[in-house]
């Protein structure tokens, strides 16, 4: 690992830090998860000016519908075109078909500094002190399987912090499956051929509603604070959502 990398690790394991202490006559014990929470609101507060774009395109794509479906009228023998003439209306309305994607992207750095800095046992040459630090009964640096397989089982002290996490993330999973699923009704069917408009957005399309269920898996199997990141964030999402796209 090069020098460059840890010193950002160090910085990084020193504001954790300065958060907690910050928070500590708040949340006392637990006050490391709550600078991890306050740290992702952050973190999608850098965000929300493109999620407010993103918001923009997808009423833009919206608009563009019904001459999309003419298109499709017209250039159903020829996919080729037809892909070319979906592609330049989009050009020439200034609407990105994968705007929506930036701001997921955007987070994907703030998710793996917590990954590393919870699954590391030295940071910077020396103990890593934060792995010590827990959300109620449960290690920040600590994952499901080890609560599973440390005897303490699946309504333990432990056990219970996950089942609160994956009982949130269901309920959040449910809400966007059911928004995704009236946006795209709203927007039309997808076409059946990829082909037949932008490259991949029909695969896409379809396994979207989908996708927010896959956060259980993810909470499952990475250190309790990159859980509490990418719990936290997918809350954060789904109330921006209700909101910019109502």
């Amino acid at each position: 690992m090069s020098v460059f990398t840890v010193s950002v690790f160090s910085v990084f394991a020193d504001l954790v830090e300065h958060l907690a202490d910050l928070l500590h006559p708040l949340f006392a014990g637990t006050a490391t998860a709550a600078a991890i929470i306050l740290f992702t609101a952050l973190v999608r507060l850098l965000v929300h000016p493109l999620s407010r774009a993103a918001a923009r395109g997808q009423r833009a794509r919206t608009a563009l519908q019904p001459r999309i479906a003419e298109l499709r009228a017209r250039y159903k023998d020829d996919p080729k075109r037809l892909q070319e003439a979906v592609l330049e209306l989009h050009a020439e309305e200034k609407v990105s078909p994968v705007s929506g994607c930036l701001p997921g992207l955007l987070q994907l750095p703030a998710f793996f500094l917590l990954y590393h800095l919870f699954s590391s046992a030295s940071i910077g040459g020396e103990g890593n002190g934060l792995l010590d630090h827990r959300l109620f009964a449960a290690p920040l640096g600590g994952r499901f399987v080890d609560v599973l397989s440390g005897g303490g089982g699946a309504f333990g002290g432990a056990g219970l912090v996950y089942l609160g996490l994956f009982v949130l993330v269901a309920i959040v999973a449910a809400f966007n499956y059911r928004r995704t699923r009236q946006m795209m009704a709203a927007n039309g069917p997808v076409p059946v051929r990829e082909d037949e408009s932008v490259p991949g957005l029909g695969a896409v399309s379809r396994v979207m509603p989908f996708m927010s269920f896959l956060t259980l898996f993810t909470v499952a199997v990475v250190p309790l604070a990159a859980a509490l990141y990418v719990v936290t964030s997918t809350t954060w999402s789904a109330v921006e959502r209700a909101v910019l796209y109502r």
